[in-house]
C-alpha cells in the first residue's frame, strides 16, 4: 500500500461512510439503501476513495463485490474509526444537564449536603453544582439556576420566590455541657455559660422574649461570621448557640446537640427557593423545586 502524503491523509467522510457499507454489504445496491442514496453515487464515491488512497479496494464481480486484500485491511481499520466518531456523537447528547444552586455554607452543610444523593439517586442525567456562600448571587454574572436563601418578601422583580420552610429559633447545646456541674433550667442559668453569636446576632431577641430574672448578658461571647461555625463550637462543648431544625435536626437526632429550653420564637424571615421567572419552564430547575419540597415534608 503506498502511503500518503501528511496533507492528503484524511480523505472524504462520505467516501469513507459509502466505502464501509459497501464493505459490509459486498454490494452497492444494499450500501445505497442503508446511506438514503444512489447506487451510482455510492460506487462514485468508492471510485474517489481509492483514486485519494490510490488503492483498489474492490474487485467489481458480476454479482457483487469482493474486497482485495488491502481493502479488507482499510475497512478493519474505517469501520472502527467511524465507530468511534459515532459513539463520541452519541455521548455528547447524552452529557447531563448542569443545575447551579445557591445557597449559604450553613444550610448546604447541615441540611442540603447529607441529602443531596437522593436527588442524585433519582435525576441521575442532572448534574447538581452548589454554591455555598453568604453572598447573595446574581442568577445570571454567576450562572445560578436556583437559589435557597434565608429572606423574606418582597422580592425583586423578575424572581419567583416560594417558601420552603419558615423558621423557629431555639438554643443548643452539647449533652456534656448540659450535664455538667453547671445545668441550664431557668433563664438566669445561661448567665452561667458562654453566649455563642453569629451573624444573625439574634440573642438579645431570645433573651428578651425568653424573660426571666438574672438574665444573662445578651452581648458578650464569641462571634461567628456563619451559623454553621456557632453550631460547631456548641457541639465542641464551646457554649450555647441560637439556631433552627434545618441546621441542627441530624445533630440532635445522633446525639451531638440538645435543646436547652422547650422555649423557641418564629423569625420573620424563612428559607425560600428564589429562581428567575424566565427559567420557570426549566425541567431540571422544576425537578430540584419538587425535590426540595418533598425533603422538607418528608423531614
Amino acid at each position: 500500500m503506498k502511503v500518503l502524503s501528511r496533507t492528503r491523509r484524511f480523505p472524504p467522510l462520505n467516501a469513507l461512510r459509502a466505502f464501509e457499507a459497501a464493505a459490509r454489504h459486498l454490494n452497492f445496491r444494499l450500501a445505497a439503501d442503508e446511506l438514503g442514496v444512489t447506487q451510482g453515487a455510492v460506487a462514485q464515491q468508492v471510485r474517489h476513495l481509492e483514486d485519494v488512497v490510490e488503492v483498489q479496494l474492490f474487485r467489481r464481480l458480476p454479482r457483487g463485490l469482493a474486497l482485495t486484500r488491502e481493502g479488507l485491511e482499510y475497512f478493519s481499520s474505517v469501520q472502527r474509526a467511524l465507530q468511534i466518531i459515532a459513539d463520541a456523537t452519541d455521548a455528547l447528547g447524552q452529557r447531563p444537564t448542569v443545575l447551579a444552586v445557591s445557597t449559604t455554607p450553613s444550610f448546604a452543610s447541615k441540611w442540603l449536603i447529607p441529602r443531596l444523593s437522593d436527588f442524585g439517586r433519582l435525576h441521575p442525567d442532572i448534574e447538581v453544582r452548589v454554591i455555598a456562600d453568604e453572598r447573595l448571587a446574581s442568577f445570571r454574572a454567576d450562572g445560578v439556576d436556583i437559589a435557597i436563601r434565608l429572606s423574606k418578601p418582597p422580592f425583586p422583580a423578575g424572581l419567583v420566590a416560594e417558601l420552603l420552610f419558615p423558621l423557629d429559633i431555639f438554643a443548643v447545646a452539647s449533652p456534656k455541657l448540659l450535664d455538667s456541674d453547671s445545668p441550664i433550667r431557668t433563664p438566669a442559668d445561661l448567665a452561667k455559660h458562654v453566649l455563642l453569636h453569629d451573624a444573625h446576632d439574634l440573642w438579645p431577641e431570645f433573651i428578651g422574649k425568653l424573660g426571666g430574672k438574672g438574665r444573662a448578658d445578651p452581648t458578650k461571647g464569641p462571634r461567628f461570621s456563619q451559623s454553621l461555625l456557632a453550631i460547631d463550637a456548641a457541639v465542641a462543648g464551646q457554649g450555647i448557640a441560637l439556631t433552627s431544625e434545618p441546621l441542627v435536626e441530624r445533630d440532635i437526632a445522633e446525639g451531638r446537640l440538645r435543646r436547652v429550653f422547650d422555649f423557641s420564637f418564629p423569625m420573620s424571615l424563612g428559607f425560600y427557593v428564589v429562581f428567575p421567572q424566565a427559567n420557570a419552564h426549566s425541567e431540571a430547575l422544576d425537578a430540584m423545586r419538587r425535590w426540595l419540597f418533598a425533603q422538607y415534608r418528608n423531614a
